[in-house]
């Protein structure tokens, strides 16, 4: 008898195709079970909670910042302890920065890093012999017309946490003298915004509405546009044939802390604690986000793997303008979002304050204000969670 599992996931080659090729050779390996994917659109994907998903499928590609309120409404299926641990720890050893680590909470594994992703910079080769490597090369390559920088509400938001971590100061891990959560001092943000209005004067307004699939295809389709500081970068630009020009990923223009600090991002594979059966798909899980399945189908399918094994090999990343070897520095040293509860409510509510800021309907003083004040409500100190792995 086979048994039938349904996974939803979210509307690109990089999240359908890759676990649609992938189901297909799982057949070969368990012929007795199937899996049937479906998609959404990264919003709709974004706005439905996990715990709804979870009443709905049994296997799920989730971002990690939903993971404490997903573990503690119990949506997720612990994948410690249920007959995987050397597999784990072998996928811990082979975890891209902190991405593995990202879908820990309270001691338990709750989803395993089948995608690394963070922000990134991206630029033309045939238009460009070589992309900037400061924010002051940015500027003078923007003041021709040539740059690109999505900064739609939840990406401007991105990019301030990112710029000021490279700045040396990780947003939302800190105190203010009460000893409350707090976002920055405005003295921390400065350089940030700094950077983030210069960027704002140089792009076309409609940049402000842009998300990073739309920032790519800019540069992809047309000669308008060379170079983009900060994207969340998607391999399948680099690869021949997926549109009219191919993309060089790198990492981000350098700070006081270098690359470090990039906002990680990427996607994790997750299974429903209602599954009826919870042992095929935790079985998986596990194969899908095994090294030789990331390097192998996984990629061929469209995906950007989650596994070192496959940033590091010969044939992704020949294939891919060496997109994973050219940003690996930067994911290497990501920053990590605070693993609470509530920091979903601080980057909902806080990134349209960040987009409001960059259109000029509010001050920097104003914009951190209320971002510490939603840092405050939501947070409780300690904030959990190693920052970065290490500076690069």
């Amino acid at each position: 008898m086979t048994v039938v599992l349904r996974g939803m996931t979210w509307e690109h080659a990089r999240g359908y195709g890759s676990v649609v090729a992938a189901a297909a050779e799982y057949r070969a390996v368990r012929p007795d079970v199937e899996i049937r994917w479906e998609y959404r659109s990264l919003q709709a994907f974004a706005d439905v909670p996990i715990e709804r998903l979870a009443e709905q499928y049994d296997l799920m590609v989730i971002d990690h910042p939903h993971i404490p309120i997903a573990a503690e409404t119990g949506a997720l299926a612990r994948l410690d302890g249920v007959g995987h641990d050397d597999e784990l720890a072998v996928l811990a050893d082979q975890s891209v920065g902190l991405s593995h680590r990202s879908y820990q909470h309270q001691g338990h594994q709750f989803a395993l890093a089948a995608d690394a992703a963070a922000q990134v910079s991206a630029y033309r080769p045939d238009l460009l012999d070589g992309p900037p490597t400061t924010w002051e090369e940015v500027f003078d390559l923007a003041e021709q017309g040539r740059v690109v920088w999505p900064a739609k509400p939840i990406d401007a938001f991105s990019s301030l946490v990112t710029i000021a971590a490279t700045h040396g100061v990780d947003p939302m891990y800190a105190t203010d003298d009460a000893g409350r959560a707090r976002f920055l001092t405005e003295e921390e943000a400065a350089p940030a915004l700094a950077i983030m209005r210069r960027l704002v004067e140089l792009v076309p307004s409609e940049q402000l509405t842009w998300n990073p699939i739309q920032a790519a295809d800019a540069l992809a389709e047309s000669n308008d546009f060379a170079y983009c500081p900060l994207l969340f970068g998607y391999s399948n630009y680099s690869r021949e044939g997926f549109r009219t020009h191919r993309l060089r990923y790198v990492d981000i223009p350098r700070g006081p802390m270098g690359v470090a600090g990039s906002l990680l991002g990427g996607a994790g594979i997750a299974v429903s604690s209602v599954t009826a059966h919870p042992v095929e798909a935790i079985d998986h899980a596990f194969w899908l986000a095994s090294a030789d399945v990331q390097r192998g189908v996984y990629y061929g399918g469209g995906g950007q793997p989650g596994n070192a094994v496959a940033w590091d090999d010969d044939r992704t990343n020949a294939d891919s303008l060496d997109f994973f070897r050219g940003t690996r520095a930067t994911l290497e040293g990501a920053y990590l979002r605070p693993r609470q509860t509530g920091y979903m409510a601080i980057q909902d509510e806080g990134s349209p304050l960040v987009t409001a800021a960059l259109e000029g309907k509010l001050s920097d003083t104003g914009l951190i204000a209320q971002l510490n004040q939603l840092t405050s409500r939501h947070l409780v100190p300690p904030v959990e969670g190693s920052r970065r792995r290490g500076a690069h």
